[in-house]
């Protein structure tokens, strides 16, 4: 529906002037001339077609119609408040929804978010788990940890963490009937394979024969083993013994850190993609928004493992 309503300032001018019947009181309170207000008034009173002022030389007075429409707009400006009010409350107090893929959250994030509540207690976290690229608007997502490149069209992306990718494995598998002490004893175990990154269209993520050939071996079949998705099932595998995967650096952190996996080689491979705090470039500065990106790059520089740095 089309509603014909004066211009804003015009309302705005006279409800002022209604309230003081001053033209002089009306100006200082909005920070304008008298002329203006004058002028505004004037204006309104044009769209009306009514006067809505007695200009006398000792002061205003309201019209019959000047008295009947003032409380309305007088109404009409209290409820403009409280909604502006009511949206602030909301955007310190109300909920914050972040998307962030599952092994993500479950590896690292959500282990942390008590700390987060710890500073922020006002803001009410809602974490959303997806592997696909959400859309902010149509999804109701305020901001978003992404894997990537770090470059999307219309998003500010702020760097949370990279990552290098270096075998993993329980230590269970030091000790066994052939014990992984060289990267030569690797024929002797499963190569556990993270497919994720296929149904996101990242075609040269490195794998398996990215570091062997990195480790200098290329006597060893880099494509036999176990093919897993999601990351979290690649990582819960490997604890579990069931060969050795390649860790992703800042997903492999904790169990690293409690020795429910260990490193049985140095060699590491830089990955381009890296993880990021993303939201729309329009929602950058929102309190909530800014907060919880604030505090999710101090978790990921301050917790980082000397186990997954090197």
């Amino acid at each position: 529906m089309t509603r014909n309503l004066p211009p804003l300032n015009a309302l705005k001018a006279f409800e002022a002037a209604g309230r003081h019947l001053s033209f002089t009181k009306a100006a200082e309170e909005l920070h304008v001339t008298p002329a203006a207000i004058s002028h505004q008034v004037k204006a309104l009173e044009e769209f009306l077609g009514v006067p809505l002022f007695r200009r006398l030389a000792r002061g205003l007075l309201l019209t019959d119609a000047g008295q009947r429409f003032l409380p309305g707009i007088g109404t009409g400006f209290d409820g403009l408040a409280s909604a502006v009010d009511d949206l602030r409350g909301f955007e310190e107090n109300g909920v914050l929804t972040v998307s962030v893929m599952h092994s993500l959250a479950s590896r690292w994030l959500v282990p942390r978010l008590d700390r987060f509540h710890d500073i922020h207690p006002e803001i009410n976290l809602l974490v959303s788990s997806t592997v696909r690229l959400v859309d902010f608007a149509r999804d109701n997502i305020d901001v978003a940890i992404r894997y990537g490149l770090g470059k999307w069209q219309g998003l500010r992306a702020d760097l949370l963490h990279g990552e290098k990718l270096f075998p993993v494995c329980s230590p269970r598998l030091l000790a066994n009937e052939h014990p992984l002490k060289t990267v030569d004893d690797l024929r002797h175990f499963t190569l556990i394979h993270d497919q994720s990154w296929r149904a996101i269209s990242f075609d040269d993520y490195p794998d398996w024969r990215t570091w062997l050939a990195a480790a200098g071996v290329d006597d060893i079949d880099a494509g036999r083993g176990l093919n897993l998705t999601p990351s979290e099932l690649v990582i819960q595998a490997a604890i579990d013994g069931q060969g050795v995967a390649l860790g992703r650096s800042f997903l492999v952190e904790s169990a690293l850190s409690d020795g429910r996996l260990v490193k049985p080689f140095e060699q590491a491979i830089p990955v381009d993609y890296a993880y990021y705090v993303v939201c729309p470039e329009a929602a950058a500065d929102r309190p909530k928004v800014a907060a919880f990106r604030d505090w999710v790059i101090a978790e990921a520089t301050e917790n980082e493992s000397p186990s997954t740095a090197k």
